[in-house]
């Protein structure tokens, strides 16, 4: 079968070590046979069109042509081999307008899904990655051997730039080691950015100086790039060390050159993954978090959000969250069963560090750590204001329940000893 001038279509055909290789879950229309919808995806994505055109010619197609090399019509599977010269390299938005483009359009796929990608070496290499990553985030906070654990300022809108800065101090003074804004608290009327970033940071300071430990803070500074550029030289000229962006919302693009800008200031980048759902959540149709997961990592993210192994409140199975925190941890992947054991080599790019949060409690925590392990950041947001007694002792049942889980002690006979945690039993030991 041919689209265009070309047939793409070739089961025989063995993927290259320069290959872009894209897994896509497709749903053809009645009537169209998969090996059709091969044709359609591998040329609408790269070099085809919908009929013959003269300006087509063998050279080009011997250079840039994609190859169909892996249809499973039980599973609705198929596997596509680019050449890397289709794609610019250090241009993820452009990358990503091929193999994620005009596809979703096509009226031949009733439901398309784009499982995976596995990147070759010239366009990993051509993205600067994470600039800190684990070991370095850890070396900022000072944590080594457990989980961070941390919370989410709530109400997330709605607090002034005082109140927010309270709820932040109580949270690092309860022995929280990071206090996050929400994904949707940028700069209103009733809590400007300026003013909080200013008071919060004057916060933590204060509750590093009574509890002797780092503490963290991770302002959202997601806005249009200039001002994201503006926020960003404000949070470090008064004293941060991260900042958080909502990377689906401000853009790829965005996300790249920020990775710049927070090189040059030192700044670590936290991911929240915002909107992430309009596009993972369907298993048949959208991108897959695993692929956002890659992406994001490439640009630059330090720490990104990933769920809770379905612990939490957010939708999301355990099965391909851990599978994301896998592949966004380590280095170097030499078997990805999901792209038939392809070697996925990150090249030295340092891996990201996970984020747990969503509907999680201190109850949650022995569940999260023995799931998730312990190189992830466990972030609480109504599991700690929330707690009976307020945000300081919410926080500090938290410390009690990660202290009880590296001590390998059961929570319920560890908060027979310490109140604060016995309190949350009796709070959120109902849900």
């Amino acid at each position: 079968m041919i689209y265009g001038n070309c047939e793409f279509v070739d089961k025989k055909y063995k993927p290259k070590k320069t290959d872009l290789i894209v897994e896509y879950r497709v749903k053809p229309i009645k009537g169209v046979s998969l090996e059709r919808i091969c044709e359609l995806l591998a040329g609408e994505s790269s070099i085809g069109t919908w009929t013959k055109i003269s300006t087509m010619n063998p050279t080009i197609a011997k250079k840039l042509k994609p190859h169909a090399f892996y249809i499973n019509k039980k599973e609705n599977i198929v596997r596509i081999a680019y050449p890397e010269k289709l794609f610019e390299k250090n241009n993820m938005s452009g990358i990503l307008s091929s193999i994620a483009g005009n596809i979703f359009g096509m009226k031949e796929a009733e439901k398309l899904k784009l499982q995976d990608i596995t990147f070759p070496e010239s366009i990993v290499k051509s993205f600067p990655g994470p600039k800190y990553g684990i070991k370095g985030v850890r070396k900022i906070t000072k944590v080594k051997n457990r989980p961070l654990i941390g919370t989410i300022v709530k109400p997330k809108v709605g607090l002034t730039e005082k109140q927010h800065a309270k709820v932040a101090y109580e949270s690092w003074a309860g022995g929280l080691d990071v206090v996050k804004d929400d994904e949707n608290l940028t700069s209103m009327e009733f809590n400007n950015f300026y003013k909080r970033i200013k008071l919060t940071l004057k916060a933590r300071n204060k509750a590093e100086k009574e509890t002797g430990e780092k503490k963290i803070y991770l302002p959202n500074i997601t806005a249009e790039y200039e001002e994201m550029k503006k926020r960003a030289e404000y949070v470090k000229k008064n004293g941060g060390e991260f900042v958080m962006i909502d990377i689906l919302t401000v853009g790829w693009s965005a996300l790249a050159s920020m990775r710049k800008v927070t090189n040059k200031l030192k700044l670590a980048i936290h991911g929240h993954r915002a909107m992430h759902g309009a596009l993972t959540r369907n298993p048949e149709h959208g991108i897959s978090m695993l692929a956002l997961a890659k992406i994001s990592r490439l640009l630059g993210t330090d720490q990104l959000h990933i769920g809770t192994a379905g612990i939490g409140k957010m939708y999301g199975s355990a099965k391909e969250e851990l599978s994301i925190e896998e592949e966004i941890e380590q280095q170097k992947i030499k078997a990805n069963p999901r792209l038939n054991r392809l070697e996925q080599d990150w090249y030295k790019t340092k891996p990201v560090l996970a984020v747990a949060s969503g509907g999680v409690s201190p109850l949650d925590i022995p569940n999260i750590v023995k799931t998730m392990g312990t190189n992830i950041v466990i972030q609480a947001g109504g599991g700690v204001h929330g707690h009976p007694n307020g945000t300081k002792a919410g926080a500090r049942s938290m410390r009690q329940a990660i202290e009880a889980t590296m001590k390998k002690i059961p929570l319920k006979k560890y908060a027979k000893t310490h109140r604060e945690l016995e309190q949350a039993f009796d709070k959120f030991n109902l849900k």
